[in-house]
């Protein structure tokens, strides 16, 4: 399902020199997928891998025009139509992760997330009610939930041409700002509060699938922590880990790292 989209993407970008490339694009993918899974620095990939001036290469090139949106959207809408589900959904569920920051990462781009006592950067998704991913944003730690909030509103109402009308929140989104924009694009934002009586970390009813879709990314050591100085790399940073999560669930491939 993924190759046909890169040698048209190749074609629709010829190298002005007109040379070809010496690695095959599949492979490329694979590269990419392998870094993220193991966190590995981009110059220590192993050596039956294309290299990193090719990998990186393509990395920032489909990060800039999209494309790895595109190819993790067309395995989205492939498993929700496969559990019987319009290929959009009209819920979904918000939430955000502090992370810590790589050191270098421009302090520009970073702040400290003063609830969690977390400084760096701030990671938002929008998932469905199956837990893939919808939309991503990436802030400095210090911005408010609020900000996140409306920045993952208006790309899920972008990136689903208006199928969304519900969203879920935490309490950590205040002051109904998210609820007034959401009533603006036309998504009613419920925020589902927590029972005081709770200890520990309960799973709120529908919000929890986004804890577990965050909980599944980290398995892929590049989002422990983050590295990357750009944060349009970072969100590129999520896409692909789920393209890798996405791409064993057709054939039902049980997860290397699960293997008995």
């Amino acid at each position: 399902m993924i190759e046909p989209v890169l040698p048209a993407w190749k074609a629709a970008h010829p190298s002005v020199s007109g040379h070809e490339g010496n690695h095959a694009l599949r492979e490329i993918v694979n590269a990419i997928g392998y870094q993220g899974r193991t966190g590995v620095q981009w110059d220590y990939l192993p050596h039956d891998l294309p290299p990193k001036g090719a990998t990186y290469y393509y990395f920032a090139k489909w990060r800039d025009d999209g494309t790895d949106k595109t190819i993790h959207d067309l395995l989205r809408w492939h498993l929700r139509e496969k559990k019987g589900r319009s290929a959009d959904p009209s819920l979904v569920v918000l939430d955000t992760q502090s992370v810590h920051v790589a050191v270098g990462v421009p302090a520009t781009t970073t702040g400290r997330d003063v609830a969690k006592k977390v400084p760096g950067r701030k990671r938002g998704l929008a998932v469905d009610v199956l837990g893939l991913v919808i939309a991503v944003v990436v802030l400095a730690a210090s911005a408010h939930e609020n900000t996140a909030g409306i920045a993952l509103l208006d790309q899920a109402a972008v990136v689903t041409e208006g199928s969304v009308t519900k969203a879920l929140v935490d309490q950590g989104f205040k002051n109904n700002t998210v609820v007034a924009h959401g009533a603006s694009l036309g998504i009613a934002v419920d925020i589902v509060e927590r029972n005081p009586a709770d200890k520990g970390f309960v799973p709120q009813p529908k919000r929890w699938v986004v804890e577990q879709t965050y909980g599944i990314l980290m398995f892929h050591r590049c989002l422990i922590r983050d590295y990357e100085h750009r944060p349009a790399s970072s969100e590129s940073r999520v896409y692909w880990p789920m393209t890798d999560v996405m791409s064993r669930r057709p054939t039902s491939a049980t997860p290397s790292w699960r293997w008995t």
